[in-house]
């Protein structure tokens, strides 16, 4: 479908005024091929293969970015699951392959490098247990790689001794990692109902039906529809709101598949997916929750506003589907606490609470995302939260994560700067009871009534 003239003028505009971006070009990598019963050889060959087809990726996405006239905020890389990687090796201590990994992403000058992962929802293999094990150290010791989990989903149920071992490496990796902040929890992620096409860390990595490389682009725009909205007449019924939301979402949608179509084509991979998610930065007008109160409320997190997050992620969807046929990823609205600004300005003022934030996943793309707690939290206070957040995405087959950062040294109020786009994060309560027994209990939740879909 072209492009009219008008379209081409709105984008100019979004971009010049609206903070409209391509959020990242994710490279995709299978290291399928690089499995080798020597560790050593293992990381060296992932070295190789990652830097032989992302060596270009940033040149390249910069080139983009520079004739379309498009910023790309972030260059990424997603690898298979690195659980899949060093099994053959049948290694305990598999720090060295998220070395490798961080030594790629360095070579080739990307911000961030996902898929020290494993997939554990049904249960530990012993390559899953090498990566559980290693996944604190790997993250205190390297500047760019980033972790994932798959604890649950609607299929398998919720694997609740992952959960307590989960927790657990949350507090081990705020631990090591004190000396800045416990910022290695910031790239160590949990998932239900993983997604396999994901571009935004601290979840990307790419699953086993993805090709050899793929190039997935995440387009975000919270300032573009909060401009949309701004400017629609005062009088407009919810309908209308959500119609302009969906309007934005299309032509967000049409420019990201322009811009990874050809950033695909220029680096000689495939092009994925568009993962249209309304993606925050702690940038002034850059903000889902501004979005939110411009909907109707005033606060977010006052009551109506999970009602309102419903219908903005729906519309988002709606508009991104009416675009391309390749949406994929999540694709929604995120809200990583710490990285928008009407987020941490609402908990900030005592409007957006832990409590809220998890009624608000049920609705949106992920789940609990950048929330900081203090840091002496006990780890079953952890597990229960994990757990309540896996069972929201089990129940209503949706994806919901958590990322979630006890902060050494905080209590509940305090503040503390991430930096970059990672933000301010404010020390939320997590309340003063906690489920000693549930978290000691483990085994699984069994799958829910409505995984049977056959």
């Amino acid at each position: 479908m072209p492009f009219t003239d008008r379209e081409i003028l709105e984008t100019v505009r979004m971009v010049e005024l609206e903070t409209l971006d391509i959020r990242t070009t994710t490279l995709g990598i299978s290291l399928y091929d690089c499995a080798d019963p020597d560790l050593e050889s293992a990381c060296e060959k992932i070295y190789a293969k990652v830097v032989h087809h992302a060596g270009q990726l940033v040149e390249t996405a910069e080139s983009v970015s520079a004739d379309y006239g498009v910023p790309i905020v972030n260059k990424r890389i997603a690898v298979t699951p690195i659980s899949f990687i060093v099994a053959a090796s049948g290694e305990r201590d598999v720090v060295a392959a998220a070395r490798a990994l961080d030594a790629a992403a360095s070579e080739c000058g990307v911000d961030y490098i996902g898929g020290f992962s494993a997939y554990v929802h049904k249960g530990f293999t012993n390559a899953d247990e090498a990566v559980f094990s290693s996944i604190p150290a790997a993250l205190a010791e390297t500047a760019r790689v980033c972790a994932s989990v798959s604890l649950g989903s609607t299929r398998a149920g919720i694997n609740m001794d992952a959960v307590r071992r989960f927790s657990e490496m949350v507090l081990e990796t705020a631990d090591l990692t004190a000396d800045r902040g416990g910022i290695g929890c910031a790239k160590l992620v949990s998932f239900c109902n993983v997604v396999e096409d994901n571009p935004f860390v601290a979840g990307a990595h790419i699953g086993a039906g993805e090709p050899e490389t793929v190039l997935n682009v995440g387009v975000s725009g919270p300032g573009a529809v909060r401009s949309a909205l701004a400017r629609l007449r005062p009088d407009a019924d919810l309908r209308g709101v959500a119609e302009e939301i969906k309007r934005t979402a299309f032509k967000i949608t049409r420019m990201g598949e322009l811009v990874g179509r050809e950033t695909a084509r220029r680096l000689g991979t495939r092009f994925g997916i568009v993962d249209v998610s309304l993606a925050p930065t702690p940038a002034i007008g850059d903000s889902v929750s501004d979005i939110l109160e411009l909907m109707g409320v005033d606060r977010t997190g006052a009551p109506g506003t999970t009602a309102l997050l419903a219908m903005l992620t729906d519309a988002v969807k709606k508009g991104g589907a009416m675009a391309t046929s390749s949406v994929g990823g999540l694709s929604g609205a995120f809200i990583p606490v710490s990285e928008d600004e009407g987020m941490i300005a609402a908990v900030r003022d005592g409007a957006l609470s832990l409590a809220k934030l998890e009624a608000m996943t049920s609705v949106c793309s992920v789940g609990l995302d950048m929330v900081a707690i203090p840091g002496d939290t006990p780890v079953d206070v952890i597990t229960g939260i994990v757990a309540d957040e896996m069972a929201i995405g089990m129940v209503n087959s949706k994806t919901t994560a958590v990322r979630i950062m006890p902060i050494p040294g905080k209590t509940a109020g305090e503040t503390v700067e991430l930096g970059g786009l990672l933000g301010t994060a404010i020390v939320q309560d997590p309340g003063r009871f906690g489920c000693r027994v549930l978290h000691e209990r483990g085994g699984h939740i069994p799958a829910p009534l409505q995984s049977y879909k056959n």
